[in-house]
């Protein structure tokens, strides 16, 4: 059997464009809602006692189509977020993708980058169908590798006017605006207010974001909490809103936003872009995106990767 090719995170950022990603994210969210893509729920262990951190394994499969192959794969992320106070990245993870036909291994993908652009890249296509299309105010809660690939993701999809960053230490927000040209502010209610768009990238277990703190027709991205009893948001912010998911079946058992507030999710985010969902309705209404991160985002973008090396 010939050895698998292995790609780290330097070629991977090297091949992987983050403009083409939001298409292959579209891509792989209309598979999955069509049901053509398959991938169960992800399996979590969690590490140490009292807990440290967690494992994640995301395997997938994605049919071929007229300009991509079939692929298979397995995404393993660890998560440690105590890794924040030592200095070191808090998600390590790597793809590996086997041969569909066959089973070997094929090659070996570090994924950090690659988990950063393809999360960015749901969100800016959440963005890009829910937000409303004046949105002229973004908010980012979280200046971490979230928020820096998110930021540039967003811009893409709106005309923002003002962007305003705002993190609990008040070193990271301001090396973060001077870093991206944003508006450091000194809370998450001061960023919320009157925010057009509000995402939210952060570790926090509790709410940062209070319903009374926004605009109408404000639309809400969730991408930091993916634990069942984590959450970024309170419960009014969601019980107001029309709320849209990556994964139904996800949602039901890792949003914490969700389950924490006793909303169900209205659709899938792939339910829109296969136009079986009109999405937002009116301008004054309130969306709310969940991101949980799909296995068959991952193998999208990891396949494009392989292509672009001869593989």
């Amino acid at each position: 059997m010939k050895a698998p090719a292995v790609l780290g995170e330097d070629r991977v950022r090297e091949l992987l464009d983050p403009g083409r990603a939001e298409e292959l994210v579209s891509e792989a969210l209309r598979a999955f809602s069509a049901g053509a893509a398959r991938q169960p729920v992800r399996a979590v262990a969690s590490a140490g006692e009292p807990v440290r951190g967690y494992l994640g394994a995301m395997p997938g499969w994605l049919p071929a189509t007229p300009s991509a192959p079939e692929t298979l794969g397995l995404k393993a992320v660890a998560w440690f977020p105590g890794n924040a106070r030592r200095g070191l990245a808090t998600h390590h993870a790597w793809i590996l993708l086997f041969d569909p036909e066959t089973g070997e291994p094929r090659a070996f993908l570090a994924a950090g980058t690659l988990t950063a652009v393809r999360t960015a890249a749901a969100t800016a296509v959440a963005t890009r169908v829910l937000a409303s299309p004046t949105a002229r105010v973004l908010a980012i809660l979280g200046t971490g590798v979230q928020a820096r690939s998110h930021l540039p993701a967003l811009r893409r999809v709106r005309a923002f006017e003002e962007l305003r960053v705002w993190s609990p230490s008040r070193e990271h927000r301001e090396a973060f605006a001077r870093e991206h040209g944003c508006r450091a502010v000194a809370s998450a209610e001061e960023a919320v207010r009157g925010a057009d768009v509000v995402t939210a990238v952060t570790a926090a277990a509790e709410p940062v974001v209070q319903e009374d703190w926004l605009a109408p027709g404000v639309h809400l991205n969730g991408v930091g909490a993916c634990r069942p009893d984590q959450r970024e948001y309170d419960s009014g912010c969601l019980r107001g809103a029309r709320v849209f998911v990556d994964s139904r079946e996800a949602a039901r058992r890792e949003a914490g936003d969700l389950i924490l507030a006793g909303v169900e999710p209205e659709a899938e985010l792939g339910d829109v872009l296969l136009g079986r969902h009109p999405g937002r309705r009116s301008p004054a209404e309130r969306t709310f995106f969940k991101s949980l991160g799909l296995a068959v985002e991952d193998l999208v973008c990891a396949r494009e990767i392989l292509a672009r090396v001869g593989l």
